[in-house]
């Protein structure tokens, strides 16, 4: 059963055609004229309207179109006392639902009218459905999304359990190292956001992972960000991430590192390479603990602890105007610094016994010992690289070097160069400082390593042992590119 509006200047037959729908168990109503009709239309809804063609004022047409722009969902029946084919044609054409010529019979009426609305009725219940149905994907796709965000956190949650920290990995008793596990200690009971500074290689994301393990946060992810690995359009994407549509290639909704890590630790390495305009949202998320997915409207609440690290000199940055002053504040809230390998040489021995055993247990390779003439060479080279350097040198002595003893020989050709120059600069007439003559060491493996990998950047790093990122730091530092 609906409710049925009709339209017809001829009061006495508007009239009966209500009371005779009224019998058939609808709910009719009638009006004199188009403008009256379209008055009832805006008090209450119709399912079906019901109009003559001729009428004054207003035609049927007219009536119609008004109707489709007032209540779009609302059918209309055209009623006519003159069969024409063109009028039928016209007026199905404009959206008239049906057409019927006066006289017509009850059971005409009652035929057309019950045929419409049963149409009608089963076509809401399919809309219904299909609603429904929408709903139901809806709520798939968020169920899908969530339990990709637990799969990728558990991945980093297993990753992180493989590789768990233990403060047998700073390895070192020298005072600089012993002083860097100190305040390791003392940092990882505070939430506070730490910057730690250090050359490439010397261990911050090591130290980063012992601030987190050694917290309360330590049963939440640690997330790791190289920051100077990200492609410029996409930082704000990974840190943030996007919801669908936001830019060309995104298909789905995606969780930035942030989400990722929340209840944890997220640890931006390279931090002085994020781009001025993504400093300004993560200046946000430090200050209100919120944050937007790109193309999104909802502010996201995150519990993260923030610990950066740097090998530039984000002081000069912000005087330079590339690192924003206010950023820095507030990452720096307590700054750690890591010592260079050259500054904790009685270290490397035990840094040696300690990669030996750690490589001979990742590649089943037999072990093998250092003779005194390797292990002073190691203490004399200034290791521009730090301790990935070493860990890299003995990796490739354990894999190159048959038998069960690695000679002073056996060490790279450019450990030999860098162990002559620094005995050179250390007979020098002292016209140049120590650090002035580590730099000239340090240029002149990066040129020679540019000249080996053919000028490919990604290679010499590779050959160096260090970030690409960070070779691109030193290759303007000394105007190498």
């Amino acid at each position: 059963m609906g409710r049925i509006l009709i339209i017809d200047d001829n009061k006495s037959l508007g009239d009966g055609l209500v009371l005779s729908l009224n019998k058939m168990g609808h709910q009719a109503v009638a009006a004199g004229s188009g403008r009256e009709g379209l008055a009832r239309m805006k008090a209450a809804p119709f399912d079906l309207v019901l109009t003559d063609y001729r009428m004054e004022e207003m035609d049927g047409l007219a009536v119609m179109e008004a109707v489709q722009r007032q209540a779009p969902d609302t059918d209309v029946m055209m009623m006519t006392a003159y069969d024409t084919r063109e009028l039928a044609v016209a007026a199905m054409e404009r959206g008239a639902i049906d057409f019927i010529v006066k006289p017509f019979r009850p059971d005409e009426l009652w035929l057309k009218v019950n045929k419409r609305l049963d149409y009608r009725t089963k076509l809401q219940e399919v809309q219904a459905k299909l609603r429904e149905a929408q709903t139901l994907r809806r709520e798939a796709e968020a169920k899908l999304r969530d339990w990709e965000h637990l799969f990728e956190q558990n991945r980093y949650l297993r990753e992180e359990i493989d590789s768990r920290y233990n403060f047998g990995e700073i390895v070192g008793q020298s005072p600089p190292i012993k002083a860097v596990r100190e305040q390791v200690h003392k940092v990882a009971s505070s939430s506070s956001s730490v910057l730690i500074y250090g050359e490439s290689g010397t261990g911050k994301e090591l130290v980063a992972r012992a601030i987190h393990y050694q917290s309360r946060r330590s049963k939440g992810p640690f997330v790791k960000v190289n920051c100077g690995a990200l492609p410029t359009g996409l930082v704000e994407s990974e840190l943030f991430g996007h919801e669908r549509g936001a830019f060309t290639s995104a298909v789905r909704s995606k969780k930035g590192k942030f989400e990722l890590a929340e209840g944890g630790t997220i640890f931006l390495d390279e931090i002085g390479d994020i781009p001025l305009e993504t400093q300004v949202r993560l200046l946000r998320v430090l200050q209100e603990k919120q944050f937007d997915r790109v193309g999104g409207e909802q502010p996201i609440d995150v519990d993260v602890r923030v610990v950066g690290a740097t090998n530039r000199p984000l002081k000069r940055m912000v005087k330079e105007g590339t690192f924003r002053e206010d950023l820095f504040y507030r990452l720096e809230v307590i700054p750690l610094t890591l010592p260079p390998l050259r500054e904790r040489r009685e270290d490397i021995e035990l840094l040696v016994k300690h990669f030996t055993q750690k490589k001979y247990k990742e590649m089943n390779i037999p072990p093998k010992r250092l003779t005194k003439e390797a292990l002073a060479g190691l203490k004399s080279y200034p290791w521009p690289g730090n301790v990935r350097e070493l860990e890299n040198v003995i990796e490739r002595t354990m894999v190159l070097v048959d038998g069960e003893e690695i000679g002073y020989h056996d060490l790279p050709l450019t450990f030999a160069e860098g162990i002559a120059e620094e005995r050179d600069a250390a007979n020098d007439d002292g016209s140049l400082l120590l650090n002035e003559r580590l730099d000239e060491v340090e240029r002149d493996l990066i040129a020679r390593a540019m000249e080996e990998a053919q000028h490919v950047k990604t290679k010499a790093a590779l050959l160096l042992g260090i970030k690409t990122s960070a070779l691109y730091y030193k290759l303007d530092k000394y105007g190498l590119d």
